[in-house]
């Protein structure tokens, strides 16, 4: 993320705006048992956005993060051991997310209609992280 991070605001830079949405986790604002480096790596991409976010804003250039929680996906069979069910009840809306959500918040993140939106860690995860 941060050398990406870094070839990104260089260009924004150069043609003055630019909008960068960086992918961390709902493990990046509550604990995981047994996932220490995963966890703290989410919440390193979350500091990594805000501190960006500050240092580039009155250049025209928000920096966002999105925070996907349970999804449909094949990560999400390896995490249970095939047991979807198991992750289900733990939702609090009582589904996993499709990962066509996660890839909406991303989109109004990016558009203009998200255009005051800097520094946010948003959490796409059916209430999850509560």
């Amino acid at each position: 993320t941060f050398v990406c991070m870094k070839h990104e605001l260089a260009q924004m830079v150069r043609q003055g705006s630019g909008v960068i949405v960086n992918t961390s986790s709902g493990a990046g604002v509550r604990g995981v048992a047994g996932g220490a480096s995963y966890a703290a790596s989410k919440h390193a991409i979350i500091g990594l956005t805000k501190s960006a976010a500050l240092d580039y804003a009155k250049q025209n250039i928000r920096v966002n993060a999105v925070l996907p929680g349970n999804i449909e996906t094949p990560m999400m069979d390896r995490f249970t051991g095939g047991d979807i069910q198991k992750a289900i009840d733990l939702e609090p809306v009582g589904r996993l997310g499709k990962p066509e959500e996660i890839a909406n918040a991303v989109l109004w993140m990016s558009a203009d209609l998200g255009a005051f939106v800097t520094g946010a860690a948003i959490s796409v995860d059916g209430g999850w992280s509560l």
